[in-house]
């Protein structure tokens, strides 16, 4: 494995750092002039009478129309059992927050070529919570062990591009530190765990060697399930990669239900694209916006690719990214056991001399409720 080390002596932008980018029956009731009544001795007539005179309002209201006409209920087919939900993907789980009044945020900067810029110190940052300037009691911009996991698409239209997607796994593992763990979730019709944490890529390549493209594409569930995993995950720094090839077609998940989770769950997201220039679906057409917006609100991003060949490559460079990061930690000014949701916003105070920089961060996190 590879340790990237950066020398930070100020500013600088790290080299080779740039992205490519469903009748029933009828009962028809009579009126009651049709029928004949027998003749009956004159004291039962009028017994008969003041009981009907009882009855007759009732005769009425039930019957304003005598020749209307009755349907009984359609009787439904009893629908079919669904399949039994996988545990994994079970929705009555309770939702992740921070359990911490210290709020702990992972910044990235890059110049106007998309490259890394290292090297800045705390006074280069100011956060606000909900508009409100937030005293910076931590910053760090040192490589911590990180806890990672890839979110790998195997389904049949993956078909021509899975060796190269499988060299670019590699090469993201090739990023890491002895210290850092990982594990990986592949998917088709459903998700599933090929490796749990492990600190070895060679486990993960061996693995991926037997791995045929094949199904559908279940994307929602394979970053619930991934999300999910995270839940064991040994390191405060957690990150995700999604390789995929195209929108969802066959999650129980809802794309609303995984922004949700993602806002509420302290793991940034990165993705790889890999889109073709004509989408043939309606889920290929929308597939980079809905990545898109799954990433960037957890501070990571999208990128997209029309050429397989450079699958490693911005996977190698994703890795690196995630090892120069910087990390603001505060307190809020005014702790808050709402359970609701509270925006954050990073801006950058640069020095002098330099282009204009950009900044990922994750815009927000769920506070604890009491």
């Amino acid at each position: 494995m590879r340790s990237t080390k950066v020398l930070r002596t100020g500013p600088h932008i790290l080299p080779g750092s740039d992205y490519p980018g469903r009748q029933g029956s009828k009962n028809v009731f009579r009126p009651a002039s049709s029928f004949r009544p027998a003749r009956i001795p004159c004291l039962f007539l009028v017994l008969f009478a003041l009981v009907a005179g009882f009855a007759a309002p009732a005769a009425r209201a039930q019957n304003a129309n005598s020749d209307d006409v009755h349907i009984q209920p359609r009787v439904q087919p009893e629908a079919p059992k669904a399949a039994p939900l996988d545990p994994a993907l079970n929705t009555h789980t309770k939702p992740f927050r921070v359990e911490t009044d210290l709020v702990l945020v992972p910044v990235t900067i890059t110049d106007p070529m998309n490259r890394l810029v290292t090297g800045l110190d705390k006074r280069n940052f100011a956060v606000f919570e909900d508009k409100q300037a937030q005293e910076i009691r931590h910053f760090s911009s040192e490589d911590a062990p990180i806890s990672l996991g890839v979110i790998f698409d195997m389904s049949g239209s993956m078909g021509n591009k899975l060796d190269r997607s499988k060299e670019a796994v590699v090469e993201f593992f090739k990023t890491a530190n002895p210290q850092d763990e990982f594990f990986m979730v592949t998917f088709s019709d459903r998700p599933e765990v090929l490796a749990d944490f492990t600190h070895s890529v060679e486990d993960i390549q061996g693995k991926l060697v037997a791995t045929l493209s094949k199904g559908r594409t279940a994307l929602m569930d394979a970053i619930y399930l991934g999300i999910a995993k995270m839940r064991n995950a040994k390191y405060q720094k957690k990150a995700l990669l999604i390789i995929s090839d195209g929108g969802d077609n066959h999650s129980r998940y809802t794309e609303g239900e995984i922004k949700s989770l993602v806002k509420e769950a302290d793991v940034e997201i990165y993705a790889i694209g890999l889109f073709d220039q004509s989408p043939r679906t309606e889920e290929e057409r929308m597939g980079p916006a809905m990545l898109a917006e799954v990433t960037d609100v957890t501070g990571g991003r999208t990128f997209t690719i029309d050429n397989p060949n450079e699958l490693s490559d911005v996977a190698t460079k994703i890795g690196i990214e995630l090892r120069n990061q910087y990390v603001l930690g505060y307190r809020p000014t005014k702790p808050a056991h709402d359970g609701k949701w509270h925006k954050i916003k990073v801006k950058l105070l640069p020095p002098r001399g330099l282009p204009p920089l950009r900044v990922y961060a994750k815009t927000g996190y769920y506070a604890p409720a009491e």
